[in-house]
C-alpha cells in the first residue's frame, strides 16, 4: 500500500469516527443545533417536566396548596383512596369522563368525515369549511353559555322547537339520565370543525387518479369510497382520533360551565373537573395529582391501542 492511499485510509476511518475536518464540521453543526434549540428546551424543562415530576411526587404526599413545610409524606394513600373503597373516582367520574370522550369523539369524526366528504365536492368549497370552522375558534365558556341557553327549560330554543311537536318539556341538564348526554351532544358538535379540516387535507391529498381508474372500472360511491379513499385517509383518521380522544379525556370546562360542578349529583362529573374541585375548592392537591396520573395511564393505554389498531392490515398510517 502506498503513503498516499494509506494516509486517505486513515482520514476515512478518522472522518467515520468523529474525528478530521468532516467530523468537526459535524460536531459543530450540532453545537450550533443545540445552541438554536436550547431556548425552547429550557422553556419545556421548566414549565412542563419540572412541574410534571413535582405533581408525580405530590400524588405521594398531602398537601394543602400553600405552605411546603405542611407537605406529608403518605405513599401510596391516595391512590388508594381513589382506586377502592366508597371513592366516586372509578364510578361514576371515570365512567362518566370515557362516555364524554367516546360519545364525544364519535360524533365529531362521523359528522366530520361527512362534511369534509361532501364539501370537497361543492361549490364554494372554502365558505363552507370556513362556517364549519368557525366553532372551533370560539371560546368554550361562550360555546356552553349558548347551550346552557338553548337548553333552558322555560325558555330555550330546543324545548320551543320540541313545543310545536306537541312534545313536553325536556330538563336537560337537570335530568341525571339525560344531562350526560346533552353535554356529550354540545362536545361533539364542537369538535366537528378541527376533524373536519384535518380530513379534508386528507381528502385533497389523494390523488383523482384513483378515483377515475376506479369510475372508469364501473365502480359505485359506496366501493369507491370504502376501497380507495377509506384507506388512504387512514393516517388523517388516525390523527383526528387520537387527538380527539385525548382531548376528550382531559375536557371538563363544558361541565363546569353547563352544570353545577358535575351535576345533578355526579351524573355529569368528569376527571378533569373532579382534580380542579380536590386541588382548588377541597385544598387536597395529593389526591387531585393521583387522580391526573390514572387518567394519564388510561389516556397512555388508549393511544397505544389506537396506534396497535391501525398498524394492523391494509396501508399502515405511521
Amino acid at each position: 500500500m502506498t503513503f498516499a492511499a494509506g494516509r486517505q485510509r486513515i482520514n476515512r476511518t478518522a472522518a467515520g469516527r468523529g474525528y478530521g475536518m468532516a467530523g468537526k464540521r459535524r460536531n459543530k453543526e450540532g453545537v450550533v443545533g443545540y445552541a438554536f434549540l436550547s431556548p425552547i428546551l429550557v422553556f419545556y424543562a421548566i414549565f412542563l417536566l419540572l412541574p410534571l415530576a413535582f405533581s408525580l411526587y405530590l400524588s405521594f404526599n398531602e398537601w394543602g396548596g400553600f405552605d411546603l413545610a405542611e407537605m406529608k409524606w403518605v405513599g401510596l394513600h391516595n391512590y388508594k383512596a381513589i382506586l377502592t373503597g366508597d371513592s366516586t373516582f372509578l364510578h361514576p367520574i371515570l365512567t362518566n369522563t370515557f362516555l364524554f370522550a367516546f360519545g364525544t369523539v364519535a360524533i365529531s369524526f362521523f359528522c366530520a368525515l361527512f362534511v369534509s366528504y361532501t364539501i370537497t365536492r361543492l361549490r364554494f368549497e372554502g365558505f363552507w369549511r370556513t362556517l364549519y370552522f368557525l366553532p372551533t375558534v370560539t371560546t368554550v365558556v361562550a360555546i356552553g353559555n349558548i347551550w346552557l341557553y338553548m337548553y333552558n327549560p322555560t325558555n330555550g330554543l330546543i324545548n320551543e322547537i320540541l313545543s310545536w311537536f306537541g312534545i313536553a318539556t325536556v330538563n336537560f341538564l337537570d335530568n341525571p339520565d339525560i344531562a350526560l348526554g346533552s353535554i356529550i351532544v354540545v362536545g361533539g358538535w364542537l369538535g366537528i370543525g378541527s376533524s373536519m379540516l384535518i380530513l379534508t387535507a386528507g381528502l385533497k391529498g389523494i390523488p383523482d387518479d384513483f378515483y377515475e381508474a376506479a369510475t372508469l372500472e364501473g365502480a359505485g360511491v359506496w366501493p369507491i369510497f370504502r376501497r380507495i379513499t377509506l384507506p388512504l385517509l387512514k393516517p388523517s383518521i388516525l390523527f383526528v382520533l387520537i387527538t380527539s380522544f385525548i382531548g376528550g379525556l382531559q375536557s371538563y370546562t363544558l361541565t363546569m360551565v353547563m352544570t353545577k360542578n358535575g351535576g345533578p349529583g355526579n351524573a355529569t362529573n368528569v376527571g378533569g373537573l373532579e382534580m380542579y374541585l380536590q386541588a382548588f375548592s377541597f385544598g387536597n392537591w395529593g389526591t387531585a395529582s393521583a387522580m391526573a396520573f390514572v387518567l394519564f395511564v388510561c389516556i397512555f393505554a388508549i393511544t397505544v391501542v389506537q396506534l396497535a389498531f391501525f398498524k394492523q392490515g391494509g396501508v399502515e398510517s405511521y
